[in-house]
């Protein structure tokens, strides 16, 4: 039983630990950054790295050569279809709640708006961050020949802000624990699988028991390539819901850092989404999905309240305007590349940061 382990002294702990190996590796690529380069214009994870490499570098990445032990083939089965089947909501539910909730936990709140990456093109960041996620639900991920470049990169830019915030951020409190520590890590990951389910639910759409267990543990495996320590990891929605409570008591309250990260989302939805329907009713979304507890720390109001069934509706069109539900995996991917990059001007990728703070 994980429950044990969900103390504020344990969380406490979490809060000063970051990733080492991930940390150590971008201290190299600083050193070395046409290696940044090099990994940036990589469509997949090389079979053989150039003798160039250092070490470090090598034992990072050979990680993603390797299926974890924790893998249950059946759960990753399972957690695949239900994204290759609700993949659209999936995605939007992680604009409109995911990412939303993490902006009302005030110290990961304070990491966005340090590293400065969101508030430059949100829209941008939010593309990526959809990106990420369908990298990550790739069909056959876990099970067979993988390709988690994504993953890697994710890690890495974790570390690089890491990096950044220490080198540069000169009113960092250490009361405030590292940047993206592991308390960090695991209420992120909680947005996006637990946070998600409840999402479904909160559209009076059925998610089993079983999904959101094969969800949970979906994430735990994304979490092992993250660098998160997955013994906090929760094992079954029971231990999940316990974790994000006590995570949302210890972190959920108004910071004008939240406010600002909102408030820059709220204004990409109403002026570049496509559906302006959607774009309309974006801040009464947001509200019905985070509550009034979430809605007070992150300054919105819901100014009208429709019956749930029309906010489901809306969301099936999801954040890049996909038409409605895709049928496969690979229509949805097809359809958000295309859109994303229509309303972009650009092919969003995932980059490792390449210029230097001044």
């Amino acid at each position: 039983m994980k429950m044990e382990l969900y103390t504020d002294g344990n969380l406490d702990g979490l809060r000063q630990q970051t990733d080492q190996l991930a940390d150590e590796a971008v201290r190299i690529l600083m050193s070395n950054t046409e290696l940044i380069d090099m990994i940036n214009a990589w469509e997949k994870i090389p079979d053989l790295l150039p003798e160039n490499f250092p070490k470090v570098l090598h034992k990072l990445i050979s990680i993603y050569r390797e299926i974890p032990p924790m893998v249950n083939p059946g759960k990753v089965k399972l957690a695949q279809d239900f994204f290759e089947k609700n993949g659209s909501l999936y995605l939007a539910l992680l604009g409109f709640y995911s990412l939303p909730i993490c902006y009302a936990y005030e110290d990961g709140a304070r990491v966005l708006i340090k590293s400065k990456r969101i508030m430059e093109e949100p829209g941008i960041r939010l593309a990526e961050t959809a990106l990420f996620v369908l990298d990550a639900f790739r069909p056959g991920n876990f099970l067979q020949e993988s390709n988690l470049l994504s993953l890697l990169k994710v890690r890495l830019i974790h570390a690089f802000s890491r990096y950044f915030i220490q080198k540069y951020v000169r009113d960092w409190v250490p009361g405030w624990g590292q940047p993206i520590n592991q308390e960090d890590l695991l209420g992120t990951n909680l947005a996006f699988s637990l946070i998600i389910t409840r999402g479904f639910r909160k559209l009076n759409k059925t998610v089993t028991l079983d999904q959101a267990d094969a969800v949970l543990h979906y994430w735990k495996i994304i979490g092992h390539y993250l660098g998160l320590n997955v013994d906090f990891w929760p094992e079954n929605p029971k231990e999940a819901f316990a974790l994000e409570k006590m995570i949302r008591k210890r972190h959920l309250r108004p910071s004008a850092h939240g406010k600002v990260l909102m408030a820059s989302l709220l204004n990409y939805y109403r002026a570049s989404v496509v559906n302006p329907a959607l774009a309309g009713i974006a801040e009464d979304l947001v509200c019905y999905f985070v509550g009034m507890e979430g809605s007070k720390a992150l300054g919105i109001h819901k100014n009208i309240s429709l019956p749930t069934g029309l906010y489901g509706l809306m969301l099936q069109f999801g954040l890049f305007n996909q038409q409605g539900k895709m049928s496969t995996y690979s229509a949805l991917r097809r359809q958000f590349t295309i859109n994303a990059e229509n309303q972009f001007g650009q092919v969003v990728s995932l980059n490792l940061p390449i210029q230097k703070r001044s």
